[in-house]
């Protein structure tokens, strides 16, 4: 019988972005907000003596991995596609005091779970897994990633 339990955490942040070369309005820059779903997967600690005892993880030692990696770095930013002709937008941008973060992928919600699953994944301790990550652009329109399916 398997003690394996699921947490999620909820962020949310504001990020603005433009999609180059895209054929609707999101080739103009705007922005979301962002909500996003982190969900790890561990047994509950069961080391009576452990400050952590009967958790799977500590919902502030993975607030602290997603601010850090995530939240920190794309709120308020406005992230372009680097190996696009947008790279002189975002100098200029920046030229102007900016927050503007340059990746090296179309910024879709597609794209961006893929990146934060492998900036997250990284940080987390080694017994816990990275389980899925949800990342919803509107009430309506969201990306999902899930370890299982990227083994």
């Amino acid at each position: 019988m398997g003690n394996n339990i699921r947490i999620t955490k909820q962020f949310s942040f504001e990020t603005g972005h433009a999609l180059y070369g895209y054929d609707g309005k999101c080739k103009n820059v705007h922005g979301h907000s962002y909500k996003l779903s982190v969900t790890v997967i561990g047994k509950p600690i069961t080391d009576n003596t452990n400050v952590k005892f009967g958790m799977v993880i500590d919902f502030g030692d993975l607030k602290k991995i997603v601010k850090e990696e995530i939240v920190n770095v794309f709120d308020h930013a406005t992230v372009f596609n680097k190996n696009t002709p947008h790279v002189e937008l975002a100098k200029e941008l920046q030229d102007r005091g900016h927050n503007v973060l340059l990746v090296d992928y179309q910024p879709t919600s597609e794209m961006m779970v893929l990146d934060f699953s492998k900036k997250i994944g990284k940080r987390l301790p080694k017994h816990i897994k990275l389980h899925s990550l949800k990342l919803q652009e509107t009430d309506t329109s969201f990306a999902e990633w899930f370890a299982y399916e990227n083994n």
